[in-house]
């Protein structure tokens, strides 16, 4: 015999299925939609950012849900691997060029670490705070959601800010962008632009 537990834990298994299927659904239409396999971001980690972006969500964490922001540190530093994304409408606000730590790796990002003092990027979700003015300017605090990943973010003081040497004139001159202590900075021209934007409760990955 089936048991009245059985058949519910089965429905709600099935459901979630469902439900997992029409969110990478979505998020294969958003990417094409977008061109982004152009952009040298990946299918898989367009995925990726979206589901986590829904089940933040979902969870009821973000309080502005109109806006995900993904850094590909699979990219080298020379391109332009941030991108701001408005979900609604399927189209990519900013695109922009943005450096990791010091220890993650020299053009390509390939070590990672939570650990205080480690001057590597870390990997996963984030939500993004409230901003200040500091020694890097107009800068925004960003909250590591990832135990063990990235929860250490606000110790770390691990923020978004600018940077100067963040540009195409560093690449040309360089070949690739300058490195953090960890932060994930972009130009500082764009600050102003991209922070407003992301700012106080969206999803940063």
């Amino acid at each position: 015999t089936v048991t009245y537990r059985a058949v519910a834990s089965h429905a709600a298994a099935e459901a979630k299925r469902a439900e997992m299927r029409m969110v990478v659904a979505t998020a294969t239409a958003a990417y094409f939609d977008m061109d982004l396999e152009d952009s040298g971001l990946s299918r898989q980690a367009f995925q990726n950012a979206w589901i986590g972006y829904y089940n933040l969500k979902k969870r009821g964490l973000l309080k502005k849900t109109n806006v995900l922001t993904i850094c590909d540190f699979s990219q080298s530093s020379s391109n332009q691997r941030m991108y701001v994304i408005d979900v609604r409408n399927h189209r990519v606000l900013y695109r922009t060029y943005v450096a990791h730590g010091i220890n993650s790796g020299n053009e390509y990002a390939n070590s990672f670490s939570n650990k205080m003092e480690s001057c590597k990027s870390s990997l996963g979700f984030y939500i993004t705070s409230g901003t200040y003015t500091g020694v890097n300017g107009y800068s925004l605090r960003i909250n590591g959601v990832d135990k063990g990943f990235n929860d250490n973010a606000r110790k770390r003081a691990i923020v978004i800010h600018g940077a100067n040497y963040v540009s195409m004139r560093v690449v040309h001159k360089y070949g690739m962008m300058g490195t953090t202590f960890g932060c994930p900075a972009i130009p500082t021209e764009m600050t102003t632009q991209i922070i407003p934007v992301v700012k106080n409760g969206s999803c940063f990955f």
